[in-house]
Formats: structure tokens, sequence, C-alpha cells
């Protein structure tokens, strides 16, 4: 007999049911997400002879806890947990407990049809927590650069002479001159003396910085908001300082994890300047070792949401922007199709006949995007590193002369 559960998971318990093959349910009760607790599903679920457990998230401690015990894990989308809910329920109501059970059901009825869980290498899973975490601090970067260009463009524009509000020079300006008052005895031999001083390696000279300074408007701000502004600029450039640090300390770590990770050569070539290490970290990390994950390249394509979604009804048909989808990995093909079309003759061609279909630029970057990932998914079931050789579409192209 074959048993299955489903796990509706949350941050401080997890609802736990446990059926069996005709849909009995044998164990119902709540699991405090505590080791205790933990270990203790565990152990229980092994007693019970559970074969499957059916979970709304792919990742996390309780699924590597689970996979640790030997239980086949199901990553069941929400999308589809949601759907189900409704096969169980005319009245439309919901709880913990009743989610697990639908859950369960799915586990028991439609395994065949979702994904089981492949847990992925050590260094696979250490580039995925570089790769987000550097995400995040990106993100938290952009946020507070927004919010200090805002400060400046409010009370002091003259400021922002530097091509990057969060770069490390314009950092080291604000914090010395954090308002106009703090400027005013700034020469063009004391500016560059202090750009000197700080590395400077931009191709402006003092003077044309301190003109473009002074070109600037002038805000009217009385003395205790002038005080108040001086303050909230210090405290951004504080706060931005060392998130631009630890991005470039990230980076440095990803560069050396993607260096030894194995699937790293099939990747590079598809980039054109050696150093770039983000992208085809995200694209590995997201990707994962499990290659059963994508048994087609069309599969590969729609968790990205490289592929649109087709809405058919009678005589009416469209297709639609996918938004169920890896949002990250979608990212990564996007920034991957996006460069390439610049330098790549392939990917400009196909570039360019989206745009003259009347495709705009993102309409086209997922198009080039699902062209590429034929290729990439090809080198990546074979690992085997991208070859311009081999790319039959290309040297057609460089037959015809483009």
């Amino acid at each position: 007999m074959t048993n299955v559960a489903g796990i509706d998971w949350a941050s401080e318990e997890h609802a736990l049911c446990v059926v069996d093959e005709a849909g009995t349910r044998l164990r119902e009760r709540v699991v405090a997400h505590e080791e205790t607790g933990i270990a203790a599903l565990c152990r229980e679920l092994v007693a019970l002879e559970v074969e499957r457990v059916a979970i709304e998230r792919p990742d996390g401690i309780l699924v590597d806890r689970l996979l640790e015990a030997g239980v086949t894990v199901i990553a069941v989308h929400p999308n589809q947990a949601k759907a189900a809910r409704e096969r169980y329920s005319v009245a439309h109501g919901k709880s913990d407990r009743f989610d697990a059970f639908v859950l369960a059901e799915l586990a028991r009825t439609d395994a065949h049809r979702l994904r089981a869980i492949r847990p992925d290498c050590d260094q696979t899973r250490a580039l995925r927590a570089l790769t987000r975490a550097r995400e995040d601090l990106v993100e938290a970067r952009v946020a507070l650069a927004n919010q200090l260009r805002a400060q400046l463009e409010a009370g002091w524009p003259g400021a922002l002479v530097f091509a990057h509000v969060d770069s490390p020079i314009s950092l080291a300006f604000l914090r010395r001159y954090p308002s106009p008052a703090d400027a005013k005895g700034l020469g063009p031999q004391r500016l560059a003396g202090w750009l000197a001083r700080h590395g400077y390696s931009g191709r402006q000279a003092p003077e044309e910085l301190l003109e473009r300074m002074r070109r600037a408007p002038e805000g009217r701000a009385r003395e205790l908001e002038a005080e108040a502004r001086r303050a909230a600029v210090l405290g951004l450039v504080a706060a931005l300082e060392p998130i631009v640090a630890q991005i470039r300390e990230l980076t440095s770590q990803i560069r050396g994890a993607l260096r030894s990770h194995p699937d790293a050569a099939i990747f590079a070539p598809l980039f054109r300047d050696p150093k770039t290490v983000v992208c085809p970290a995200q694209l590995i990390a997201e990707l994962g070792d499990s290659r059963e994950r994508y048994p087609t390249d069309a599969a590969l394509a729609a968790d990205a949401g490289m592929s649109p979604v087709a809405v058919e009804s009678g005589k009416r048909r469209v297709a639609t922007f996918r938004r169920a989808c890896d949002k990250r990995l979608r990212d990564s093909v996007a920034t991957l199709a996006d460069s390439t079309r610049h330098w790549h003759p392939w990917a400009r061609e196909v570039y360019r006949r989206a745009r003259a279909r009347g495709q705009d630029h993102p309409h086209a970057i997922r198009t080039l995007g699902r062209a590429w990932l034929r290729v990439l998914w090809r080198c990546w079931q074979d690992g085997a590193a991208y070859d311009p050789a081999l790319h039959r579409n290309l040297q057609c192209l460089q037959l015809a002369g483009g």
C-alpha cells in the first residue's frame, strides 16, 4: 500500500495530512517549525511508509529535511493548488488543514503530472545562494540610490556630476560634501587633489566637473530644511556604502564559485566578455543540475517565460504574456538575449526580424530568448559547450553573407 502526504507550509507551523491509496485520511496534525517538530515529522512519515509528499515550494529547510529522510517531494505551484481546491469544496472554504488534504490528493492522483524535486549538488546550491543574495542587495541599492537622487534633486542637484549616484566616487564626494554649504569653498585645485586621493578614474577634468556643478540650479532651502536635507543625504550615503561594498564582495565570490562549477564551460562561450560572471552564474543556479527537470526545450522556454500562453476558445485564438514562470530564470535569459543581439550575428538577425514584424523591444527579446533556449537546452543536455561552428542557423546566415 502506498501512502502519500500533503504539507501546507508556513513560517511558524505546517499542516500535515496523510492519506492512503484510496484517499482515506490516516493522519492530520499541525507541526511546529522547530527542530524537534521537523525531526518528529520526518520520523512519522517514514513510520507511516509515506512515499510522496506534495508541498507548495521547491526549496527551504523543510524540503531539504524531507529529501534527507528519503521521501519523494513533489513541488506544486500555488496556482495548481488553488485550482485543485475547488475540486473538493463547493463552498469555497479554505483552511491550512484543508489545503494539506488537497495537496495530499494531488500527490495521490496527479503525481505523474507534477515535478518531483531532485536535490542539486553543493556547488550549484552555493551559487544559487550567492546570486540570489546579490540580487537582493542590488534591489536595495537601486531603491536607496533613487531616494538619494531625489534628495539631491530637491536640495542640491549640483552634486549629481558623476555618472552614477551610487558609484564609490560619488558616495565619497557626498560624504565629504553633503550640502552646497560644505562645497562653497571648493575650487579646481582642491577638487583635483580630492579626486587624486580617491583614485578617480573618470575622464572629466576638475574644471569641467566644477562648471557642471555651478550650472545646476540652486536650491532655496532655509537653515532648518538645509540641515535636514544634509542629514538625509549623509544617512543615505551611510546606508549605501556598505551595500555597494558587499555587492562587489559577492560578485568576487560568485566569480570563484563559477570557476569551479562543472557546467561553467557550457555557458562561457555565450558571453563575449570572459569576465562576465553574474548572468552565467544565475543561469546555472536557476537551471539546477537535474536534466530531467526540462525534458524538452519547450518546457525550459515555458519555465523561463520566453514562450507565450495560448488562449483558444471557439474562433478566438490569442497568445498572451506568460506570467507564471521562474522570474529569475526569465531575467537571466533576457539578459543573455539582450547582450548577444549587439555582437552575435545570428542573434542580431533574429532580433532584427522580430522588430521588423512589429514586435516591441521586450517582445523581440523574448523571441530571441526563445531561440537561444533551443541552443542552450541542447548544450545543457549534452554537457557540451556552445560551439558556433556547430550552430547551423549561424552557419547558414554567414554563408548568405549575413
